[in-house]
């Protein structure tokens, strides 16, 4: 850093060294404003019959993002060894976040589930905040133990502790999608940091029998795995959310039937704004428009992951597990979702990143981008052009 720089005021300097990856915020940005047009769309005949007004679910969504920009942002400005440093505070707040939505008075039940607390003028879904805290501290113990993983069971074992508690927690409210989508992130963590294929392998068995087990021994589990084997068998009752998406995907072709003309979405397909908004997408928008979004996810994924490989070759695996993780984690939702909307996997009550209604987890994706921004902001000042005359970093 030169004489001049290391002298200017602090702001001016942080604005002169920002370095932003324009393509991965673009990607994110098409997808965050599509996202705005579609629930448009998929919402307004349910906002309308719920409250009287069109426009309550696209409004909510819209202070959600306002507060996302707002959070990202402030995360674009923390360095990373910040997050490496609170890496035990992590894990308290996400355990502790966990373990108090399931504290009668506290929690907020919906639909069954008890999976929100009540935040000022929203409900937070705590297992979204929850999962960052917990893939934040993951990252910093496979650098401190990176050593002990690779050589001794016990380097493996801790961290599965602990992220055995978290699901154990997750499945009490219960939310089985989140569980899977941690647990699942958190393995290819590891795996990446290089835990032994025989820890890998043994604990994976284990937590694919156990959750075999879970579904098959609870009954509204089987009656949805029964009910996505074969949705048309009962139609109008475990096969019904199922149907009726299928029914839209069909009725979209190959360009849809036209922004805000689907009939699916008027009060035919449940949940239409949240888990089953993609169905709504591809009937209005056809196969063309949703290779289109299947496309953006991908090259949002690409660029994530090409970030991490961009980390791990300048030797920062804090950063390079980060974006492992959160490219898993935003990957694993999308992969879910679409596929639950296309009757590859049984409903597991997951939004599509960015796209669908959810406030917790649209805030959490936009923290999830200002800290991958901030990544790719300290990789590009740690490869400042080289003084020629000086043979040294600027």
């Amino acid at each position: 850093m030169s004489s001049h720089t290391a002298t200017m005021p602090f702001p001016a300097r942080l604005k002169t060294e920002l370095q932003i990856d324009s393509v991965l915020l673009a990607i994110a940005l098409a997808l965050l404003l599509g996202g705005f047009v579609i629930l448009a769309s998929a919402s307004i005949s349910i906002s309308e019959n719920a409250v009287g007004n069109p426009f309550f679910y696209i409004q909510r969504q819209l202070l959600a993002a306002a507060i996302g920009v707002v959070a990202g942002s402030i995360c674009l400005f923390i360095p990373m060894q910040v997050w490496q440093t609170l890496g035990p505070l992590m894990l308290f707040a996400g355990l502790a976040l966990l373990v108090l939505v399931l504290v009668p008075g506290i929690g907020y039940e919906v639909n069954g589930s008890t999976r929100w607390m009540r935040i000022g003028f929203m409900n937070l879904q705590v297992s979204e905040p929850a999962r960052l805290c917990l893939l934040l501290y993951l990252a910093g113990y496979l650098v401190r133990r990176s050593k002990s993983l690779r050589e001794e069971f016990v380097g493996f074992l801790r961290p599965m502790l602990v992220l055995t508690l978290a699901c154990v927690l997750l499945l009490k409210e219960p939310d089985f999608g989140a569980a899977l989508v941690l647990l699942a992130t958190a393995l290819v963590m590891l795996f990446v940091a290089g835990a032994r294929i025989r820890d890998f392998l043994v604990f994976f068995s284990a937590a694919v029998i156990g959750m075999a087990a879970l579904a098959i021994t609870s009954p509204y589990r089987m009656k949805r795995l029964t009910g996505f084997l074969d949705p048309w068998a009962d139609p109008y009752d475990s096969g019904f959310q199922l149907t009726q998406s299928l029914i839209a995907i069909g009725r979209g072709e190959w360009f849809g039937v036209g922004l805000g003309e689907s009939v699916q979405k008027l009060f035919y397909l449940p949940e239409a704004h949240t888990d089953f908004v993609f169905a709504v997408f591809a009937e209005e928008f056809g196969l063309a428009g949703s290779l289109v979004l299947i496309a953006l996810f991908l090259a949002l994924l690409w660029r994530v992951f090409k970030l991490a490989m961009r980390a791990a070759s300048a030797e920062r695996f804090f950063e390079a597990y980060i974006a492992i993780g959160l490219a898993t984690w935003l990957g694993l939702q999308a992969f879910i979702n679409v596929g639950v909307n296309m009757g590859l996997l049984p409903t597991k009550g997951l939004t599509l990143p960015l796209i669908s209604y959810g406030r917790s987890s649209l805030i959490m994706t936009m923290i999830c981008i200002g800290l991958l921004l901030r990544i790719h902001h300290e990789l590009a000042v740690d490869a400042k052009p080289v003084n020629r005359k000086r043979g040294r970093r600027r």
